[in-house]
């Protein structure tokens, strides 16, 4: 099954910038070479999180080739090549299989608002263009629509089309994606911290995660407490890091981790315009968090 190779805690990927703004691939790679020490189970570049929306084109595949590189085959590289633009989100792809990516996590289409017939040919187009495993990506919150659970079922029928990062946050909607795909090689890979208890209790294989990016070794204690159904041990950990999970989105992704990354001495540097470093009030409730966390000084 095509979700073994994409199952556990895959971190999504910060791009650090320097002081001029631009790529630090310098720190880039000691962030990979971090997260693996740590064990984590896969790398997600060029997502949300790693400000794929002001990465240049020629940005995006540096960062993309970098993440290949660096992680030589120890762990699994899913490479962020969605875009409103279907042309654009096959160039990103076809790179992204050209760099050596194992596969492409592709977001729904974001300000253009299209139908669930238009999610679905923009899926079917890149699926049938580009053969390398594809990953769906839901987040209603950024997009602006929601991809169906039976657009998601028919999508699931497609070849490449091999899973769905789920960040809607909608347990219900979770259960019957989960029951839609049953017989279908597709899988549920959770887009939220806060939800990965509850949706790998529910047959998710994992999460792609933002707070991996500072405790990844915590992280994957998690789901492999969840891969196993120790779930009593998982509820602890889920409980220790709930005030850190709320603590990275309070403001908008990824300036918290960012910042957080600055603190602990982490390659991330500021994140790019429009998207600006937190007000002085969430910075001192985001110190206060990582400290209780043992993670910065009060």
């Amino acid at each position: 099954m095509i979700g073994k190779k994409f199952a556990g805690a895959f971190t999504a990927l910060v791009t650090p910038f320097d002081e001029r703004d631009e790529v630090d691939e310098e720190g880039l790679r000691e962030n990979i070479e971090f997260q693996i020490k740590e064990g984590i189970h896969g790398l997600v570049p060029t997502g949300s999180t790693g400000e794929c929306a002001t990465l240049s084109y020629e940005e995006h595949k540096r960062v993309v080739e970098i993440t290949v590189d660096a992680a030589r085959g120890k762990v699994p590289v899913l490479a962020g090549t969605g875009s409103n633009s279907t042309r654009e989100a096959i160039m990103l792809t076809q790179h992204a299989k050209e760099a050596g990516a194992d596969g492409a996590l592709l977001v729904v289409p974001y300000y253009n608002k299209p139908t669930q017939r238009g999610l679905y040919e923009h899926f079917k187009k890149i699926a049938e263009t580009v053969d390398i495993p594809q990953v769906l990506y839901n987040i209603p919150s950024r997009s602006a629509v929601n991809l169906e659970p039976e657009t998601m079922a028919k999508l699931a029928k497609l070849e490449n089309v091999v899973g769905v990062k789920e960040a809607s946050g909608d347990m219900k909607q979770v259960s019957k994606i989960i029951e839609l795909t049953r017989d279908e090689d597709f899988f549920v890979i959770s887009g939220n911290d806060s939800d990965t208890l509850e949706i790998m209790r529910l047959g998710g294989i994992g999460v792609i995660s933002v707070a991996s990016n500072i405790v990844p070794r915590k992280v994957v204690e998690l789901v492999e407490c969840l891969q196993v159904k120790d779930y009593d041990r998982a509820k602890r950990i889920n409980e220790e890091l709930a005030p850190l999970f709320k603590g990275l989105f309070i403001e908008t992704n990824p300036g918290p981790v960012k910042m957080a990354m600055n603190w602990m001495g982490m390659a991330a540097g500021k994140p790019r315009l429009p998207l600006v470093e937190l007000e002085p009030e969430n910075q001192e409730k985001l110190r206060r968090i990582l400290a209780d966390a043992g993670l910065v000084q009060k």
